[in-house]
């Protein structure tokens, strides 16, 4: 719910909605959301559910390809991931 107690949309933490797949293959979020006043909590939101944490998963699995963190930072958030994405 929002702060100010009124009912949060439908799309509210959808990660297919707020911040979907686009033809390049890359995650961005439509025009409308960028345009909505709950977009940095429903933001949060998403990416905190089982979903938006195998979407973390996959971005450390392409850092980790592009050399951006090591094996044992990668193995560190890769572990704390499943960790999370368990216990949901």
């Amino acid at each position: 719910m929002n702060a100010d107690n009124t009912k949060n949309p439908d799309c509210f933490g959808k990660m297919d909605i707020v911040f979907p797949m686009a033809d390049d293959g890359l995650r961005c979020s439509p025009k409308s959301c960028l345009a909505c006043d709950l977009k940095t909590d429903c933001l949060k939101t998403a990416m905190n559910r089982e979903e938006g944490l195998r979407v973390r998963e996959e971005l450390t699995d392409k850092y980790y390809e592009a050399g951006m963190i090591g094996f044992l930072k990668r193995w560190s958030d890769k572990k704390d991931l499943h960790r999370k994405i368990k216990n949901k």
